[in-house]
């Protein structure tokens, strides 16, 4: 059956060509990541669990999750943590027959990520789980006989490319932010961070939020002397000359700890602030008002049928697909559209957008289409990179 693609020209002017742009990146601590991270987690392992069960995924969707957030007393030198954080893992699953208990399969691969992602606090962590079966009908979408899974949403996906510059160097203050080698020379630099971006012309200004951790931080002087030079250090990452600000909240004036970013676990959950699914990143790895966004909670959706999981993806994919094959395309947007029943892929709609320095002809969009068809065409593979996490999600 033949797919509904369209392919036109950028109905707006490219993002890196405004005079204005802003884009954010909410780092592996952040509270929201934090509950994008465990379910994805335990979408991942019931997956396989699933799969070496059964020979197949089951229905399930974790993507209901509620950070809420602890109790704590920071100080110079060490604080003490009050009360515990509370991660909900919410949602629905198959409890098939067989050796897989659900409840243990989720609440193990929890601990295994935050211990994973999570240097200090962890035994400040409680994992509860409110799972419960799937309503009928979406769990027959996975035992029909249909040569291709079948949607058990209607819903789109979006994806873009190539970045812009700011959103390559948010990117890239992120990923030194959650360095080996940063958190090396930084011991006090705690894993909750956040980073926002905006250029207004060509200047770039970059607003960092990061946890301190109490422990490492003597006293008032040291704070801001770590400040400065964390600053610097941050500054050596960027390509291109920008203004980095880190924990604008803090008081000048502080004479002890309240008015400082001062966290003894690293992590504003621990007090400060609540999380949830779907708040954070979006699947490109940045939250960027100015490009087209879905809002669905990617993480924790089941990777074989939940379009609004495969479908952000996959239109990254695609898009990344246009820019690297075809020379004649600086700039792709696509926008992709399920039935609820209907095969993955055949959307009702795959809309491109491409920005090209040449006329939009119709041999351009025959080659354009033909990347989007075959991307299509293999969806499937989608699910395998998504079990083998060599994509991003959130």
């Amino acid at each position: 059956m033949a797919r509904s693609i369209v392919v036109q020209p950028f109905s707006c002017i490219p993002v890196a060509q405004r005079e204005t742009e802003i884009c954010e990146h909410k780092g592996i601590g952040h509270p929201d990541s934090m509950t994008d991270g465990v379910c994805e987690a335990a979408s991942r392992e019931l997956s396989l669990a699933y799969l070496g069960e059964h020979g197949r995924v089951l229905h399930h969707n974790l993507d209901k999750g509620l950070l809420v957030a602890g109790e704590s007393a920071p100080r110079f030198g060490g604080g003490t943590l009050l009360a515990p954080i509370r991660l909900i893992v919410c949602g629905r699953a198959t409890r098939a027959g067989g050796g897989i208990d659900v409840r243990q399969v989720v609440l193990d691969a929890a601990h295994r990520y935050l211990a994973r992602s999570i240097r200090y606090g962890l035994d400040n962590f409680r994992i509860e789980t409110e799972i419960r079966e799937g309503s009928a009908n979406l769990q027959q979408l996975f035992s029909r006989k249909a040569a291709i899974p079948l949607a058990n949403d209607t819903s789109f996906g979006v994806g873009f490319a190539p970045y812009s510059r700011l959103e390559l160097a948010v990117l890239a203050i992120s990923r030194a932010l959650k360095s080996p080698e940063f958190k090396g020379k930084f011991p006090c630099a705690g894993d909750d961070f956040k980073v926002m971006g905006h250029r207004v012309k060509g200047e770039m200004t970059f607003t960092v939020a990061l946890a301190f951790v109490d422990r490492f931080v003597p006293d008032v002087a040291r704070y801001f002397a770590l400040k400065e030079e964390i600053v610097g250090y941050l500054g050596r990452v960027l390509d291109a000359p920008g203004v980095i600000r880190l924990n604008t909240l803090d008081d000048p004036a502080a004479r002890n700890e309240d008015g400082l970013y001062l966290t003894v676990s690293g992590l504003s959950a621990e007090m400060g602030d609540d999380g949830q699914v779907g708040r954070g990143n979006r699947a490109s790895g940045l939250i960027t008002p100015g490009r087209a966004m879905s809002l669905e909670a990617v993480a924790g959706k089941n990777p074989v049928s939940h379009v609004g999981k495969l479908y952000n993806v996959l239109a990254n994919l695609i898009a990344r697909d246009l820019c690297e094959q075809l020379e004649e395309v600086d700039g792709a947007g696509v926008e992709l559209l399920s039935a609820i029943g209907e095969p993955i892929d055949q959307p009702q709609i795959a809309a491109v957008e491409i920005d090209s320095r040449q006329a939009v002809s119709a041999v351009l969009k025959e080659k354009v289409a033909a990347i989007a068809d075959r991307r299509l065409q293999d969806i499937e593979q989608v699910t395998a990179l998504i079990l083998e996490e060599k994509v991003t999600l959130f």
